[in-house]
């Protein structure tokens, strides 16, 4: 899984992590020193196998973009089509290759200037970052500010941060986070939309600050003027980008975000001292300081495969329909900066060598039933998720199948099979009636299906799934659950193994708990492959009406 968990662990989704490549490694690793685990079954000799491989040293993390990845490719298409299932990539191949773009700041070539009332003067690297972009590898303009409260627009929900104001070619200055009262998954879906919602408005730029009295909008900048940090995002054959469509996204400092108030109807003080009231909306308004940017950006573009089997359906009235079963095969690469003597490799054993180990048993156990499902299912392993949940949005938006033919989607992002589960969590499960599904298939294992034990975390809306949902497909992200000991297991792991060389293979995994895993995620996918209805979004959920309006609705 690509996110950090706070709370119970660290915050998800958020950062987004550049895996650092590294040759191929020659010479075999020794094999590590597993802890005993009961191994009964075929499927958890499977699953462990396909682990073990996916984990190996030798792929070096899986990093996107690397041998490493590659290699698991084409290990999970080999695994493909010795089950019988059909490419459905690009051309008659197994994979759907993901054109992405790796932009860096070139050194030295980034200047902002503020203007306030006629005076001009330079502002350093410690006080304004610029990302590097995307879509242009040079940028030279001048823009305006705008304040725009929290800047939200969502009519669905009464909310237009933008009414009365004019945006067009400025850069918006928004409160980070969203107002209070918001469910956390719509808060967070609002959060993530920003840029877009300001660039829907005609703005050419974003900058955040923080909404609290004294906050500071960026303690250290992540992105400074001199930054050689990369962001990654795809390039589709037209030349549309991934991302928001603005020019510049900024950060800056707390005494920097004072001045782009200077001259202005209320001080920063003052709008903050506003925000802080209950139920408070403070309103936007023109600000005086004027931005000049310029600055170059170096792009390295390669390319990295999202790994697509298909299972064509037997019912000639439902099989033009697909149920997507997935999980993200790639991890975090190598350590670039790890000392002489330590553990250089992300190995990605649970995360997420589980859930693409799952995803191919899954997939063995359709073709091994003998019976053919009604509508078609397709099995794919993404990249890029590590980076942004990529591969998912670009298959997303650029389906091998029609978008309105898949039915639904069910996610495979790092079960913990380090205890016996006795329930499972669907992110999401709330929205749509997947969740019937879901529920059907787990009880016929004696399987409970648990509410969101974080709903802080807003998980619904920060993994590969939600690139479906935006495209108005219900889905949902299955993990095991907090039951039998498992709240315990999932706490220490996310804190002291999650993104660490610790996940690898002398973990103590169960082995048949991954196989049982597997075969829940088998019955879910068959019952919704075989169901005579194809899943609906709820009534009243926020997500199925704004992403789904015209789809017909379930009564919960």
């Amino acid at each position: 899984m690509g996110a950090e968990i706070a709370g119970t662990g660290r915050r998800l989704k958020l950062k987004l992590l550049a895996a650092a490549g590294g040759a191929l490694l020659i010479a075999a690793a020794p094999a590590p020193s597993v802890a005993p685990a009961s191994v009964e079954t075929p499927s958890a000799h499977r699953v462990r196998a396909h682990v073990e491989f996916l984990a190996d040293d030798l792929l070096e993390g899986r990093g996107t973009g690397s041998r490493g990845h590659e290699i698991a490719a084409a290990y999970v298409a080999s695994q493909f089509r010795s089950m019988g299932l059909e490419p459905d990539g690009e051309n008659g191949s197994w994979y759907q290759w993901v054109p992405m773009r790796r932009a860096s700041l070139v050194a030295g070539k980034t200047s902002v200037s503020i203007t306030v009332a006629g005076k001009t003067t330079p502002v350093s690297d410690t006080d304004i970052g610029v990302r590097p972009s995307l879509a242009e590898k040079v940028r030279a303009f001048d823009a305006g500010l705008v304040f725009v409260g929290y800047g939200i627009s969502d009519p669905q929900l009464g909310m237009d941060d933008y009414r009365g104001l004019d945006v067009r070619g400025k850069i918006v200055v928004a409160f980070r986070g969203t107002p209070e009262g918001l469910p956390s998954d719509v808060a967070a879906h609002l959060g993530a939309y920003k840029g877009r919602m300001a660039a829907a408005k005609g703005a050419v730029g974003i900058l955040e600050i923080g909404a609290q009295p004294g906050s500071n909008a960026a303690a250290s900048n992540p992105q400074s003027l001199n930054s050689t940090d990369p962001i990654t995002g795809w390039v589709d054959p037209s030349g549309k980008v991934s991302g928001s469509g603005l020019r510049a996204t900024l950060v800056v400092s707390r005494p920097m975000a004072a001045r782009m108030f200077e001259g202005a109807p209320k001080t920063l003080d003052a709008v903050r001292a506003e925000a802080a009231k209950k139920g408070a909306r403070p309103k936007g308004f023109a600000l005086v300081p004027t931005l000049s940017i310029k600055s170059e950006t170096a792009w390295n573009d390669f390319r990295s495969p999202e790994v697509i089997g298909r299972l064509p359906g037997a019912d000639p009235k439902l099989n033009a329909e697909n149920v997507i079963l997935m999980g993200h095969l790639d991890h975090l690469g190598v350590k670039a900066s790890a000392a002489a003597n330590d553990d250089r490799i992300y190995n990605g054993a649970i995360d997420n060598g589980a859930g693409v180990a799952t995803l191919l048993e899954a997939a063995r156990q359709f073709v091994d039933s003998g019976q053919k499902p009604r509508r078609s299912v397709l099995f794919i392993a993404n990249t890029g998720e590590e980076l942004g949940l990529l591969g998912a949005d670009y298959y997303a938006r650029h389906p091998t199948v029609p978008i309105d033919k898949i039915a639904a989607v069910v996610d495979l992002d790092m079960p913990i099979p380090l205890y016996d589960f006795t329930d499972v969590t669907a992110f999401g499960a709330e929205h749509s009636t997947v969740a019937r599904d879901v529920a059907e298939a787990a009880r016929s294992m004696n399987v409970t299906v648990g509410p969101d034990p974080m709903p802080a975390e807003a998980i619904f809306v920060r993994s590969d799934h939600y690139r479906f949902v935006e495209r108005g497909v219900p889905a949902i992200l299955l993990m095991t659950g907090y039951g039998n000991g498992g709240r315990a297991v999932w706490e220490r792991w996310l804190t002291t193994v999650y993104h660490s060389p610790k996940d690898d293979l002398n973990q103590p995994i169960r082995w048949n708990a991954l196989a049982r895993y597997a075969d829940l995620n088998y019955r879910i996918s068959r019952t919704l492959a075989d169901a005579d209805a194809r899943p609906r979004w709820y009534k009243g959920s926020y997500f199925g009406n704004l992403f789904a309006p015209a789809q017909p609705k379930a009564d919960r």
